[in-house]
């Protein structure tokens, strides 16, 4: 069965076509729901959200465009949605504004030890350090896409990095 033909399907509600759709694109879209979580329970929550959402609205997709770009911008705001309501971000400080640009990469810290410092940012550090530097969004759409003003979207940007820098300075002490 084509893609259209599943989409076609799958805004007829049948469940083998849903079925299929989630088996086909559970894995990209639960590592994005991982990227953007806390931990693993509510990833796999948000995940679940997201397909609801997906399923709910698949009549708007009108096949303009990708779908895969169309599910993952649900998933991605299906995520984002919970930390909206939530206090999370800091009154920005024009000190914390200055992003200090230090490369990491595989060769010096281990990519199982990046990802999981990243995910044990705060809520409000995490979501605006994934959306701009792992999915390339700019400090205005962050700033839409959470409500709150590019000015904190820098300063939550910043002290992300900052967090991560002293986190891989401690590794790289730990090994020496």
């Amino acid at each position: 069965m084509t893609l259209q033909e599943l989409i076609a399907q799958c805004k007829k509600q049948d469940a083998k076509a849903q079925e299929a759709l989630y088996r086909e694109y559970s894995g990209i879209l639960f590592g994005i729901c991982l990227k953007y979580s806390p931990n693993r329970v509510e990833a796999e929550d948000s995940l679940q959200d997201a397909f609801i959402t997906i399923f709910r609205r698949i009549e708007q997709f009108e096949g303009k465009g990708s779908f895969e770009g169309w599910i993952k911008r649900i998933t991605v705001n299906t995520v984002l949605q919970k930390y909206r309501k939530k206090k999370l971000y800091d009154i920005p400080n024009e000190q914390q504004i200055e992003e200090a640009e230090e490369e990491v990469t595989a060769e010096t810290v281990p990519l199982d030890f990046l990802l999981k410092i990243v995910q044990e940012l705060p809520d409000r550090y995490r979501l605006v350090f994934n959306l701009y530097v792992l999915d390339g969004y700019s400090h205005k759409e962050i700033s839409e896409l959470l409500g709150i003003s590019d000015g904190t979207s820098k300063s939550n940007l910043a002290r992300a990095r900052a967090i991560l820098k002293t986190k891989v300075e401690l590794y790289h002490h730990k090994d020496s």
